[in-house]
């Protein structure tokens, strides 16, 4: 299996400094589970059994950002849980806005929410794209992803999910898992020149012309 690997440990207490510069004591990011390997479960019913309302309380968060994906340490349950749904005007603008090319509109993804995770990369090919992160508000950077995987797992009703998934899709997939391993964007990314506020960085592309550059809103 090909991955990214696990950043440096020492990525994650830059960040953390990083994030208390820019934001102070509050920020999200700097809770302990941000950085914490989670711990894999038994099995769907461990989930369901010692976090029943998990996923609800996860959807609703998400819808209140607004954002496209959650993963469950972000609302501090220590388990390997994670949400999303990606409409396909989102895929579409977040392709775009990457420079990537898609030969059709992407199609929607369904809202997910899936359980003991697993991903695959399909190939070698990677792209950059912006990724934003409600642990890190107000932040964007362009992050290198796989641009096919594979990704399994379980529903909260017990049904294998097992999917192939392309473009920004793929994207949101890693995003979110990462966040199972204490691994939040600015770590895996390449050149931190690239990292900064989401309206100086859509300033400065409308500025040079590029507005179909600007960053998208936060996953």
């Amino acid at each position: 299996m090909r991955t990214f690997g696990r950043p440096h440990a020492y990525l994650s207490a830059l960040l953390a400094a990083l994030a208390a510069a820019l934001f102070g004591a509050g920020i999200r990011a700097q809770s302990p589970i941000a950085f914490r390997d989670v711990a894999g479960v038994g099995g769907i019913d461990f989930v369901l059994e010692n976090h029943p309302t998990a996923d609800k309380h996860m959807i609703e968060t998400m819808a209140d950002a607004p954002g496209i994906g959650l993963a469950a340490p972000q609302v501090h349950v220590p388990r390997r849980l994670v949400v999303f749904h990606v409409p396909a005007d989102r895929a579409e603008d977040a392709e775009e806005g990457a420079g990537e090319a898609a030969a059709d509109v992407p199609d929607d993804v369904p809202l997910t929410v899936l359980i003991n995770p697993s991903v695959e990369p399909l190939g070698d090919e990677i792209a950059l794209g912006w990724e934003g992160c409600l642990s890190v508000p107000g932040l964007t950077g362009l992050v290198p992803r796989f641009t096919r995987i594979r990704y399994t797992g379980q529903s909260p009703d017990g049904r294998s999910i097992d999917r192939i998934a392309e473009g920004f899709h793929a994207r949101v997939v890693q995003h979110e898992c990462d966040h199972l391993d204490g691994i939040l964007y600015p770590m895996r990314m390449r050149d931190l020149s690239q990292l900064g506020f989401v309206d100086e960085i859509r300033v400065r592309a409308e500025a040079a012309g590029e507005s179909k550059d600007a960053p998208p809103s936060e996953l």
